[in-house]
């Protein structure tokens, strides 16, 4: 063993001898309501299925990922996920780009977005977290921060089923929090009920301070083009998912109209779909979710892309890894803050003067809660534990 590989307390010759999948059921403290629900296509949502992976070495290397499903969706992640997971006994960790496309292969018939690609994710960036602690990095040092805390907003206080004087409280339970930004859902059946509510938080919070709304899909195309018009008024930082998370032309046509930026791209499962919104200029904002593409390794690909393309970064939920991920985008981006995953974890994120600190700790800095054994529904593992 050389110098610099003892220095950097691994071998060529580590290999990954463990891997254990579970399954855990988050519960949320209220059933959340946006226009999805509103309008009858979905049932208030109660619980989070979250999909974990935890990884180990010969040499003793630990690596923890964790990918996620709304509503339907989660026994299905982790059936994919452990009748993949044994494609990596063996291989050497560094080799994550190898073992993405690896495991990606181990299931191709079933496609290389959606479901599938989620499962792969939790591997992914487990093998991130893992690469960062045996360097002793936090995640966005390894990866190349740009900065030590990013913009912050809250979704979380804004959905369609607070009422608004509650909405009002939250507001301001988030600015004393130090968060920098409030999103509120908007997508009602009733219009004027949706201008109301972002007029009335747009004169609680002030002319200057950071608002945006969120439509979730909900509007066609000329009731997207009438809202958007209307919301012009209220100096907005977007407009977010105004019409189906598929229609980049809709999106383009949108986003060339109106001075009030566009965003999308949550709801994206591959590369290849968020090339497409880059190619038409889907977005002013683009939402890239790291766990819903397919993990890390290819996140990077989509901002490498939107960067070159000179869009804005606003990645989607799952705000413990997202920070490290938009600490590295060159121009400055937005975290979206929500802390309903913060029960699975022993350690919380700091948010100062508008912003989300960028944690110091190796890797994510993220260990599990004891929390976690009595949500835990499902449980694998393959190899040996060193």
């Amino acid at each position: 063993m050389s110098a610099l590989e003892k220095t950097n307390g691994s071998s060529d010759g580590d290999r990954i001898a463990w891997v254990r999948v579970s399954s855990v059921i988050l519960p949320l403290a209220n059933p959340i309501s946006d226009a999805k629900v509103l309008t009858g296509r979905q049932k208030p949502m109660t619980e989070i299925a979250i999909l974990f992976a935890e990884i180990e070495t010969i040499d003793g290397h630990r690596g923890l990922g964790f990918s996620y499903s709304k509503r339907a969706g989660g026994p299905g992640q982790f059936a994919h996920a452990q009748e993949i997971a044994p494609a990596l006994i063996g291989e050497n960790p560094s080799d994550i780009a190898k073992l993405w496309t690896k495991l990606c292969w181990a299931g191709a018939s079933v496609g290389r977005s959606g479901l599938s690609t989620q499962a792969i994710g939790a591997f992914d960036v487990a093998l991130w977290d893992l690469k960062a602690k045996r360097a002793n990095l936090s995640l966005a040092r390894l990866l190349g921060a740009q900065r030590d805390s990013v913009r912050c907003y809250n979704t979380s206080g804004g959905f369609l089923h607070t009422p608004l004087d509650q909405l009002m409280k939250n507001t301001d339970l988030s600015r004393e929090k130090g968060i920098g930004g409030i999103k509120l859902k908007v997508g009602q059946p009733d219009c004027a009920i949706d201008i109301q509510r972002v007029s009335t938080v747009r004169r609680h919070l002030g002319d200057d301070f950071p608002l945006m709304v969120d439509a979730n899909q909900q509007w066609d195309r000329p009731t997207a083009q009438r809202m958007c018009r209307q919301f012009e008024a209220y100096n907005l930082i977007w407009i977010e998912e105004p019409l189906d998370c598929y229609d980049a032309e809709g999106h383009a046509a949108l986003a060339q109209q109106f001075d009030t930026p566009i965003a999308t791209g949550e709801m994206l499962t591959s590369v290849a779909e968020h090339a497409e919104f880059i190619k038409l200029r889907g977005a002013d904002f683009l939402m890239p979710d790291a766990p819903r593409v397919g993990g890390i390794t290819p996140y990077l690909k989509v901002a490498a892309m939107a960067e070159q393309a000179g869009l804005m970064l606003a990645p989607h939920f799952a705000m413990e890894l997202h920070v490290h991920l938009a600490a590295t985008y060159p121009t400055e981006p937005w975290v979206e803050h929500f802390e309903w995953l913060e029960p699975l974890f022993n350690e919380r994120l700091e948010t100062r003067d508008g912003r989300m600190l960028v944690p110091t700790r190796p890797g994510l800095g993220l260990t599990l809660s004891e929390q976690v054994k009595p949500w835990t529904v499902q449980e694998a593992t393959v190899g040996t534990r060193p």
